[in-house]
């Protein structure tokens, strides 16, 4: 069966002012689509309601949404179209994803051990912490499950963010250049998924998705309600 297509992010048109200069429109902010929603936002409104802290008594929201996603990549082979906390080599063009040494549609586990064994051989200059030189988009979603997160697979890139936090300038700019453009970048908020809903964390409060993300989905249910162990 032929999967349908994801909506596309309108273009952004300009006229001419009475007095014949440019008018700019800027483009919206894109969106991610219901089918992606569908599988992201009961993560995202379990995790705001029951995210765990740390030691320190930090809330664990991000921690917990992305435990969830890489659950469900275990759970479908590390075959699922939703890609939790991949680290990218940002020096390379385009950025690379740091994958498995086994298992190329599976992040790698352990950033520091790839660093002290890779970087420097590599690259043949020592990585400099702080600089930008790795990033770690919170989610990618892939065009095909099957093949790593590489920037000709990537059909979007999703940060999540719980408010008070917002993305800054520098961080947008890396993961347009990730993505392949700003126009596969998109944030998502508990507000985008209508976490205050008392049906929130039930991917049925989305509207209808494809058959593909509600198999996801189903998984994912299951991962947040403990049916399957983390």
């Amino acid at each position: 069966m032929t999967e349908p297509n994801k909506p596309t992010t309108p273009m952004a048109t300009g006229g001419m002012s009475p007095e014949g200069t440019t008018t700019i429109v800027k483009t919206a902010q894109p969106k991610v689509s219901n089918s992606d929603r569908y599988v992201l936002c009961p993560a995202i409104c379990k995790c705001k309601d029951t995210p765990g802290t740390s030691a320190d008594g930090r809330s664990l929201k991000q921690a917990c949404v992305s435990k969830a996603l890489k659950s469900l990549d275990r759970t479908m082979d590390h075959k699922s179209w939703y890609k939790a906390e991949v680290n990218y080599d940002m020096t390379l063009h385009p950025p690379a994803p740091i994958m498995d040494s086994e298992v190329d549609t599976k992040g790698h586990d352990w950033l520091p051990g790839w660093i002290r064994k890779y970087w420097e051989d590599d690259h043949g200059s020592p990585y400099l912490k702080g600089v930008g030189m790795v990033r770690r988009p919170d989610v990618v979603i892939v065009k095909d499950p099957t093949k790593p997160p590489t920037q000709d697979n990537i059909e979007q890139v999703v940060e999540i963010k719980f408010p008070p936090d917002d993305w800054n300038k520098r961080q947008k700019e890396a993961y347009g250049i990730i993505a392949g453009g700003e126009d596969k970048l998109a944030k998502l908020e508990p507000d985008d998924c209508n976490c205050d809903r008392p049906d929130s964390g039930q991917a049925s409060s989305i509207p209808a998705a494809d058959p593909k993300t509600v198999s996801a989905a189903s998984m994912l249910l299951m991962l947040l309600l403990g049916i399957l162990a983390f």
